[in-house]
């Protein structure tokens, strides 16, 4: 099709046109293939390059035919383009000069417009809307449609799980955690209630994952102090370190996370409960009195590997500072 087109436009206009793509093009993929040193790309450049010539010598003895005034040889150059001369008018002298177009004009006028399409290419990606293959961060799950259980009623200012999920989907979570290239694979939040309180308590939560960490934010609202969660650890036998985040009385503390095998059919497509990679935690308390109830900021990752602690507290400081202070009564 584009050859047909080709043949189309008139000679001065198409020969001009030809020279400069197989110029551009055959420069350039020589250029590449002498620094890539491909042997199959130097060969292409060197046949664009071979064909320019040659259209390059047929506009230059089609030029050369025009100045020797030579319609024969002016003919043979533009054989399928030549348009037999028009035959005299009445009236018409004999020697009527006949006006030619200009060469050099209908030249100048094919890059012209060569030039123009290559700007409308140029420019069409960056005005037209394009689809973008790049992968998009995962975003909060909307629940505005989700009702809440009765324990946040009865605690008006309780957090819900969405109001956590946007504070905990940063967009610089990631590098916060020490892998700035990564995005959140998904993003969740669920308004729950503490389990073993028969639905009384909430404890909405929010999870933001990676390819390498996954982050956890959570909120008791119960009676529990830090104080009182640090004495019974203290009575567990657990470590743990103690410290203030955001004037705050707040915990460091380390557990293993769980793990179960879960299938459909078939010998040992199931499995128990086993213990699964440790999670790092830092827990904050609502507010500086610590009259109870607390943050739980965890991160984990399949491989085992934890962040160091001064990421973690960033990202509670950084997290906790966009929710507003709540306590539990």
């Amino acid at each position: 099709m584009l050859g047909f087109l080709l043949r189309l436009l008139p000679f001065w206009v198409r020969e001009p046109v030809l020279i400069l793509v197989g110029s551009v093009l055959g420069v350039r993929i020589m250029y590449l293939a002498i620094r890539d040193l491909d042997g199959i790309a130097a060969g292409f450049g060197a046949v664009f390059l071979v064909f320019t010539s040659i259209r390059v010598r047929t506009v230059v003895r089609a030029l050369r035919a025009r100045r020797s005034r030579s319609p024969v040889a002016f003919a043979d150059e533009t054989a399928g383009n030549a348009v037999p001369p028009a035959p005299p008018q009445a009236g018409a002298g004999p020697h009527t000069p006949v006006k030619e177009p200009n060469a050099w004009g209908q030249a100048v006028a094919a890059v012209a417009v060569f030039g123009a399409l290559a700007a409308a290419l140029w420019v069409a990606p960056r005005v037209l809307p394009s689809e973008d293959s790049t992968p998009q961060p995962a975003s909060c799950s909307a629940g505005e449609h989700e009702k809440l259980p009765k324990a946040y009623a009865a605690t008006p200012q309780a957090v819900t799980g969405d109001e956590l999920c946007e504070a905990l989907n940063r967009a610089d979570l990631a590098q916060l955690l020490g892998t700035p290239d990564e995005i959140p694979i998904s993003a969740s939040g669920t308004s729950g209630t503490a389990p073993l309180t028969d639905g009384k308590v909430a404890q909405p939560e929010a999870e933001v994952t990676f390819d390498t960490y996954t982050v956890n934010v959570s909120a008791a609202y119960n009676k529990l102090s830090t104080g009182q969660y640090v004495k019974l650890m203290k009575l567990g036998g657990d470590d743990y370190e103690t410290l203030k985040v955001l004037g705050r009385p707040a915990v460091f503390s380390s557990d293993h996370t769980m793990q179960f095998k879960i299938g459909f059919g078939g010998e040992g497509s199931s499995g128990p409960v086993e213990e699964g990679p440790l999670a790092r935690t830092l827990s904050v308390a609502f507010d500086r009195k610590d009259r109870g109830g607390f943050y739980d900021i965890t991160v984990w990752s399949k491989s085992g590997a934890l962040p160091d602690d001064s990421a973690l507290l960033t990202i509670a400081e950084k997290v906790l500072s966009t929710v507003p202070e709540r306590t539990a009564r």
